[in-house]
């Protein structure tokens, strides 16, 4: 591994490791800062369970002036909400209950959760949930942030509500219900929460820095968002930056599915309160080390260390085999989902055709291409203005798919515009 420490145009220092023929990844990191607005961020990448890249830089806080004399520096432990990367991190509890017997994907939810039965849920299956496909991406009364993370307000609201489409029929993004539909299936089924499910089962043994559910005395690793303008043409790496008016006006329009969905918690809650990262909100509030991220995804494909590979041949094939396709009826846009995981797509690049993953809303992203042995883990505080594609992670996308010898095609960044 090279150590590398470089400034670009004295305004980051760039800590950390990349490996010979990684520094295309690097490079891009730098430019991150140069050129598309990054404050504070970390990427790395395994290759066959192998780190093969380890960099961050720029400030803690994401709120805080850069060059003010008492900014606290972005350093090796640093660690961040990582929004909706967290739902691939959830699908994994699921899914490895599936492979140990203990969770049947095709299975009524209600098999496991009796209340979920109600408003004419009888028939929603457990993949439906995985897959976006419950049509239960809104909520008819809007949770309270103290509700939403009290463990029970959301599954009862859940459980009480009709679906918006037919069950199975069709897919819309459960941007924030994914919380409590996942959260309270796996409580049913183990036992167990979700975020502690993941601290016994695959924190623990891995020894990653990631967590559903924060410890308290985690909190001062822990870096602030805040919210950063998104790059033009050419910094925005070659994603056609276009917001579709019909986008704009489902989320302008608060009675939109768009807008009810992203708006399941109102007032939206503050990210950076101690309680908030508290919470086990499987939606949007895991936080994670870029290196974690990245570690976790290469235990899922291979072997790492010492460590066995976490998916068995045919749980592999579940995650990133298609079950959602076409117009996304929340994001109104298309998108592909397997098992809990996006899939490559226009409106979310990843490492290659094969690969899954997940984003998070305004930066983050994790994911995995079984075929060239790749993870990838990216975390950052300066949220930009998108939801499922981010400018600077896939700059660093594409220099990875370069040393890889793939090509990542230029595709649409899908731009919230309540951002």
């Amino acid at each position: 591994m090279r150590r590398m420490s470089g400034k670009q145009e004295s305004v980051v220092d760039v800590q950390g490791t990349v490996e010979d023929g990684f520094e295309p990844v690097r490079d891009a990191f730098m430019a991150n800062f140069a050129r598309r607005g990054e404050r504070g961020a970390a990427v790395a990448v395994y290759r066959h369970g192998h780190k093969v890249v380890d960099l961050w830089g720029g400030t803690k806080d994401g709120d805080t002036d850069p060059d003010a004399a008492d900014t606290a520096p972005w350093e090796a432990g640093t660690a961040q909400v990582i929004r909706s990367a967290t739902k691939g991190i959830a699908a994994l509890v699921p899914l490895l209950l599936h492979q140990r017997g203990q969770l049947d994907l095709d299975a009524p939810v209600g098999t496991y959760w009796p209340e979920f039965k109600a408003a004419g849920k009888e028939r929603v299956l457990v993949r439906h949930l995985l897959s976006h496909r419950a049509g239960l991406p809104v909520l008819d009364t809007p949770l309270t942030p103290e509700q939403a993370i009290d463990g029970v307000s959301g599954p009862a609201a859940l459980a009480a509500q009709a679906p918006a489409w037919e069950p199975g029929t069709e897919h819309g993004y459960h941007a924030q219900t994914y919380s409590w539909l996942i959260g309270e299936l796996v409580l049913r089924v183990t036992g167990r929460t979700l975020g502690s499910w993941i601290a016994e089962e695959i924190s623990g043994p891995l020894g990653l820095d990631l967590w559903i559910g924060l410890p308290e005395a985690e909190q001062s690793r822990v870096g602030r968002l805040a919210s950063v303008g998104t790059p033009a043409p050419p910094a925005a790496t070659g994603l056609r930056v276009r917001p579709k008016q019909s986008v704009a006006a489902a989320y302008a329009d608060p009675e939109s599915l768009t807008s009810r969905a992203f708006a399941a918690i109102t007032p939206a809650p503050d990210e950076n309160a101690p309680a908030y990262r508290a919470a086990e909100l499987p939606a949007s509030a895991g936080i994670a080390t870029a290196r974690s991220l990245a570690r976790c995804y290469a235990a899922l494909i291979g072997s790492v260390d010492d460590h066995p590979r976490l998916f068995a041949p045919a749980t592999l094939t579940l995650a990133r085999t298609e079950e959602s396709a076409g117009l996304d009826r929340t994001l109104l846009v298309h998108t592909r989902f397997g098992l809990g995981f996006m899939l490559h797509g226009p409106a979310s690049p990843l490492l290659a055709p094969g690969s899954f993953g997940h984003p998070g809303r305004g930066g983050a992203l994790a994911c995995a291409d079984p075929e060239t042995g790749l993870a990838f883990g990216y975390v950052t505080n300066g949220m930009q203005r998108n939801v499922t594609a981010d400018p600077r992670a896939q700059a660093l996308l594409r220099a990875v798919s370069h040393v890889a010898g793939g090509a990542i095609r230029t595709s649409s960044v899908v731009l919230d515009p309540c951002s």
